[in-house]
């Protein structure tokens, strides 16, 4: 069983948090003149070590996802939730997600395609919730800072506000606030075609370099912001804002995230830094959730597809899912770290 312990301990620091590269960046800094314990030293190492982290593990991730993606189109993917019903399809489409685009702006054309395929509305926004929230990359990188006990926390509690959020929009038969060019779209099965080994390790790279273009400005701005709340604000003022002596700080965390625009990868650095600074968990979970789900882009582009009272009550569900799980595990942290 220790042997065990000890592995999980050195997949998790060595592996996934190369500790070693922290350390490596450590010295480089302090062979430049500056010490890492400083303000100026400190946030030089930090931004330096989670940017070559998160771009390692990044770029690994979205080739092994894409891969997978590969056998999974929109038009086969639509066909396979076709074959589920009831729960068992909000289940499935959730997990579909997981191996779908990386921010909530690139899930809204495969709800669209998804909806006008005429897949039930509820199990469309099983998916579109969950796409941006959970997926395997950001299992991984939070188990790389965080520990696999809240990475997988995570991921189960947003697979379940998508599946719970898409059981309520179904039951409430809310297909009427679906915009009309949607509904009246044709469907159209074509056949698709068998693609070679090569040809998927091909699209895996292509989807590296397209990604990792599209997010390279959300990571560099997030470990910025991380770095600057790690080594420059002192950790009482974090502590008083989102710490438990302040109970609208869940509130507070997803105010501040909705307006934000990132993805996974972008967040993780700051939720990192919150954290380190006192920050209760649940108020970082309440937040992240909050920039991935319910950025103001992803809701200009989602109302070009459903009209206001679709919205409003999408919107609603995930922000009150959202808070219900913050303040919960605000309450269950001292179990869970």
């Amino acid at each position: 069983m220790q042997w065990l312990q000890a592995a999980g301990r050195l997949i998790q620091e060595q592996v996934l948090g190369m500790e070693w590269l922290n350390v490596l960046i450590g010295r480089g800094v302090s062979a430049l003149g500056l010490d890492p314990a400083s303000r100026w030293g400190g946030s030089i190492q930090f931004f330096l070590y989670d940017t070559i982290k998160i771009t390692l593990l990044l770029c690994l991730l979205i080739f092994m996802i894409s891969y997978i993606q590969s056998y999974f189109p929109p038009e086969r993917s639509r066909r396979l939730l076709g074959r589920f019903h009831g729960l068992g399809a909000n289940m499935a489409s959730a997990l579909l997600g997981t191996v779908t685009p990386f921010c909530s702006c690139s899930s809204i054309p495969l709800f669209i395609g998804f909806t006008s395929a005429g897949l039930p509305l509820g199990v469309t926004f099983s998916f579109l919730i969950s796409s941006p929230m959970v997926d395997l990359g950001s299992l991984i990188l939070l188990t790389s800072i965080f520990g696999g006990k809240i990475a997988v926390i995570y991921v189960a509690v947003g697979l379940a506000i998508a599946v719970v959020g898409g059981t309520l929009i179904e039951r409430l038969h809310l297909e009427e606030y679906v915009e009309d060019f949607i509904r009246t779209a044709g469907r159209v099965d074509a056949e698709l075609p068998s693609l070679t080994r090569r040809e998927r390790l091909e699209y895996a790279g292509e989807q590296v370099a397209a990604t990792f273009r599209k997010v390279a400005p959300y990571i560099l701005a997030g470990v910025g912001i991380g770095a600057v709340i790690h080594n420059w604000i002192p950790e009482q003022w974090i502590e008083g804002i989102l710490g438990g002596g302040n109970p609208f700080g869940v509130l507070l965390a997803v105010i501040v995230g909705v307006p934000m625009y990132a993805d996974i990868f972008g967040t993780i650095p700051v939720a990192e830094a919150l954290l380190g600074k006192g920050a209760q968990l649940g108020t970082v979970l309440a937040f992240m959730m909050a920039v991935t789900t319910l950025s103001l882009p992803c809701i200009i582009m989602l109302r070009k597809a459903v009209k206001p009272k679709l919205l409003g009550i999408f919107v609603g569900i995930c922000a009150g899912g959202i808070l219900a799980v913050g303040y919960l595990f605000n309450a269950l942290e001292y179990l869970l770290i």
